[in-house]
């Protein structure tokens, strides 16, 4: 079993009715949803639906020796206990040929709040096998990321970070622009508008391949307000 630290959108809200809708399927109900009627978009979200729609802030690991779930579960909401919430103004944007929603601006609050999920839960991650660090590898790591892969298990992380909901996987070049379009007008109503980040969720992977369930969501203590 895998655990994940996410940023996933509070259930009920629109940016995740919409984002479920999207990758076709919401990992809190454990159901699937129908997909826009946008061609071939079954085919470019599989990998986005198998795990969840959300953004990354500690990358998905295996629990170290004797440590617990339910001990996991108490620093996560700790650590959500100290945050105060904030929003984030988002757009569609290209990342390595696939599409997410990204800031609009670099953001602070956005930064903080991912680099303690990475170093105030470290101590639950198993460290990676030497299998698991080669094939990180192959990816041409720069010298920043492979600092990262060897200290925090992970290598696009800290000053590497890059905040984003992933919507599709690799696209061909000639296939961005309609695909980009296609989402543009689908998130229209939340892009208008920034964005709650209000809320750190546990997610989970039962076996190798699995897709990943919503297990507990914790919301931060304090109330909303603009990130500088």
């Amino acid at each position: 079993m895998r655990h994940a630290i996410y940023f996933a959108p509070r259930p009920g809200t629109l940016l995740h009715d919409l984002g479920s809708r999207w990758i076709g399927r919401d990992a809190f109900a454990g159901e699937t949803r129908e997909q826009p009627g946008v061609p071939g978009i079954g085919a470019v979200t599989g990998d986005p639906r198998r795990y969840g729609f959300h953004a990354t802030l500690k990358p998905p690991f295996t629990l170290r020796g004797p440590v617990s779930a339910e001990a996991l579960l108490g620093a996560v909401a700790a650590l959500a206990a100290g945050q105060r919430s904030f929003t984030v103004a988002l757009k569609v944007g290209v990342l390595d040929q696939f599409l997410a929603l990204v800031p609009r601006e670099p953001g602070e609050a956005l930064q903080r709040l991912a680099e303690q999920a990475v170093r105030e839960l470290d101590g639950f991650r198993q460290p990676p096998s030497e299998d698991e660090l080669a094939r990180r590898r192959l990816a041409q790591l720069t010298p920043s990321q492979e600092r990262h892969l060897a200290h925090w298990g992970y290598p696009y992380v800290m000053g590497d970070f890059r905040f984003h909901m992933t919507l599709t996987e690799r696209l061909p070049p000639a296939d961005i622009g309609r695909f980009r379009s296609a989402a543009e007008a689908h998130f229209a109503p939340v892009l208008a508008e920034p964005a709650a980040i209000d809320c750190l969720s546990l997610f989970t992977e039962a076996s190798p391949g699995a897709a990943f369930m919503a297990v507990r969501q914790f919301l931060f203590s304090s109330p909303a307000e603009v990130a500088a």
